[in-house]
């Protein structure tokens, strides 16, 4: 789920309206002299876009960012690779899973251009949030990470239902040893490894889910796919 916007927040928006108004007058203005306007523009909007990213923390440009040791999905030397910021019980990241995931899978990763990375960033407003993030790295402990989106799957279908007893019914329809995996589960053993997916999206800029990095570009929010295509192919035309 985005957080809700802060006071701040509101005021740099109503600075971004102001300008892009000011950048519209102005290009009619230009249009009407037979000037180039288009060229205008875009530096306009450009000095826009970079002001609200400085002022409100988050990137303007590529950022590297780390795979950690986080699970991978498709070719490892795929040319694009994207990493996703989520939250297991927020529903936009639910929207995001259900509308867009589907087909840059088929398009892009089950093809060998993209490989997808998911790393964790539980929400606080969230309580089964980080459990659930746990419950998905236990999977993984052992049974890899074809396993782990497996499971990852099965918690974006069942969001609404993620407390600890729902989590070791998702994992007995797995190949698994189950008492070493309540035993992982109860023991949340991998929970500094989900505190630390959260604490590095804040330092690149993460202020809510779902947020993804395609080749370091930021995209905020469940985006439809045209938008992730777009970059995609910019990103694999160079």
């Amino acid at each position: 789920m985005k957080k809700k916007e802060k006071p701040f927040a509101i005021v740099l928006s109503v600075i971004a309206i102001v300008l892009a108004t000011f950048a519209t007058v102005t290009t009619v203005q230009l249009k009407n002299d037979g000037q180039n306007d288009d060229t205008f523009k875009a530096s306009v909007f450009e000095a826009i876009e970079e002001y609200i990213a400085d002022k409100s923390g988050q990137p303007s440009g590529p950022v590297e960012v780390s795979l950690d040791d986080d699970a991978v999905k498709g070719d490892i030397n795929a040319p694009v690779t994207i990493l996703e910021f989520s939250d297991y019980e927020c529903p936009f990241c639910g929207r995001f899973f259900t509308e867009t995931y589907p087909q840059i899978i088929k398009e892009y990763v089950d093809t060998g251009k993209v490989k997808y990375v998911f790393r964790d960033f539980p929400l606080s407003i969230h309580a089964n949030a980080a459990t659930a993030a746990n419950a998905a790295e236990c999977v993984r402990k052992q049974g890899g990470d074809a396993m782990y989106f497996e499971y990852h799957d099965v918690l974006f279908v069942n969001q609404s239902a993620l407390d600890a007893d729902s989590l070791k019914t998702y994992a007995a329809n797995f190949s698994i040893d189950q008492d070493q995996f309540e035993s992982c589960v109860d023991n949340i053993e991998f929970m500094e490894e989900v505190n630390n997916d959260f604490a590095e999206g804040g330092e690149y800029g993460v202020r809510g889910t779902p947020a993804f990095f395609v080749n370091g570009i930021l995209l905020s929010g469940a985006q439809p796919f045209e938008n992730f295509k777009a970059v995609i192919e910019e990103q694999l035309a160079k």
